[in-house]
């Protein structure tokens, strides 16, 4: 490998010729049987998952995006409630809050893991919220509105810490539902249970998103929610089409967020190399780990509790002058991103929740340094020495030009 080639941020390419065959038979079979929507491969899949999840249940719909709405849904948030989540995530999550009718609010997040703080959390539910005289229910008093549930956002392949998050929703009454689109199979040590779980087997339900550059993604748009609840997953699976209980009976009004049968085929194509591809993925991550180590306090490197074991989603590190860093990258060939550059706290669609500048100091100062390095499972060694070496020359030449 020489030094001009393109690092890419993110390879699509290789997995899929790695598995075409398979892949092109799943196709084939799609063809031959006409069942493009719903039926005996969707079935298979959404088996497959809830066993790789280690849930009862688990139901397909179109995106990640109609997985969170849906599962608020079926879990009966709605108009008057507010959901609590963190304000570094991607839009989805707050469009799934808002267009089940309820209203986002934010709670900062722990400046190691870029999670939700359940310390935070804590804080925010014991003060800026009141018990309703007559319900007793908890009432946010920025809105005004029922604090029904949380999110907490498993962002960039790991886990929130769900223990104390889960104490405080039993205490008050909330239900969880995770945000799990980036973390299929990443882990968490319950100390309360002693004992790991997977992302989407710890809340009410959770979400996954299947876009394609994920750690398992379709070939097009598609999610999955997985949950312990029967009659949640039925409410969903009415939700995903049209509210039908069966053809041309609607118990409710519903939405078109079924998962196509061609994609549960390519996803189903998929699973059994998750485990492997995230192992990779770990191995990427302790390389990066060592070769950037002396870099500190320069560069900060991600932080895995103890109680979490990543699935490297993203390998998300913080470092000055990101921007120029980016560029100097970019011009040798290495590309990168930013998950995510604007909190959604001072984005223009979220101006009428009234939130300012200083409402979220630890996010505020996260989304300003934070670049995300190639990663992805067939990612080599000597890359990531090239994208080392490149920023260390970046942070050298800064450094002579800030003396000079």
């Amino acid at each position: 490998m020489n030094d001009t080639s393109k690092i890419p941020f993110l390879d699509l390419v290789t997995p899929h010729v790695e598995l075409e065959d398979e892949l092109v038979v799943a196709f084939r079979s799609a063809l031959k049987s006409a069942a493009f929507v719903g039926g005996p491969v969707l079935e298979k899949f959404e088996r497959d998952f809830a066993a790789f999840c280690g849930t009862e249940h688990c139901v397909g719909v179109s995106s990640g995006t109609d997985a969170l709405r849906f599962a608020l849904l079926a879990a009966g948030i709605g108009t008057g409630d507010s959901v609590l989540t963190a304000p570094n995530t991607f839009i989805a999550t707050t469009e799934a809050i808002s267009q089940a009718g309820a209203v986002p609010e934010f709670v900062d997040i722990d400046p190691e893991t870029y999670n939700l703080d359940p310390a935070m959390l804590d804080e925010f539910l014991e003060t800026q919220c009141r018990p309703d005289p007559i319900t007793g229910k908890l009432v946010s008093r920025r809105t005004g509105s029922m604090v029904s549930a949380v999110i907490p956002v498993h962002l960039y392949g790991q886990t929130a810490d769900m223990d104390p998050i889960q104490e405080l929703a039993a205490k008050f009454n909330l239900i969880v539902i995770e945000d799990a689109c980036q973390a299929h199979g990443a882990e968490y040590f319950s100390r309360k249970d002693q004992r790991w779980k997977k992302a989407g087997s710890m809340g009410t339900a959770a979400a996954f998103s299947f876009y394609p550059g994920k750690n398992l993604g379709a070939c097009g748009e598609a999610g999955a929610i997985t949950t312990n609840d029967a009659d949640l997953a039925r409410r969903v699976r009415m939700l995903r089409d049209h509210g039908q209980s069966r053809k041309y009976y609607h118990d409710l009004e519903g939405y078109n967020g079924r998962l196509d049968a061609i994609q549960a085929g390519f996803l189903d194509v998929k699973l059994p190399h998750v485990a492997g591809w995230n192992e990779l993925r770990r191995q990427a991550a302790a390389r990066y780990n060592a070769l950037l180590r002396d870099l500190a306090p320069a560069v900060k490197i991600p932080v895995e509790p103890f109680w979490a074991k990543a699935v490297y989603h993203l390998y998300v590190v913080q470092v000055e002058d990101r921007d120029s860093l980016i560029k100097h990258l970019g011009d040798t060939g290495i590309g990168t991103g930013i998950h995510y550059p604007f909190p959604l706290h001072l984005q223009k669609a979220y101006a009428g929740l009234g939130y300012s500048k200083g409402d979220f100091p630890i996010t505020e100062a996260a989304t300003a340094r934070i670049l995300s390095l190639p990663m992805f499972p067939q990612l080599h060694a000597e890359q990531q020495q090239r994208v080392v070496s490149q920023l260390q020359q970046f942070l050298e030449r800064s450094l002579v030009e800030r003396v000079a």
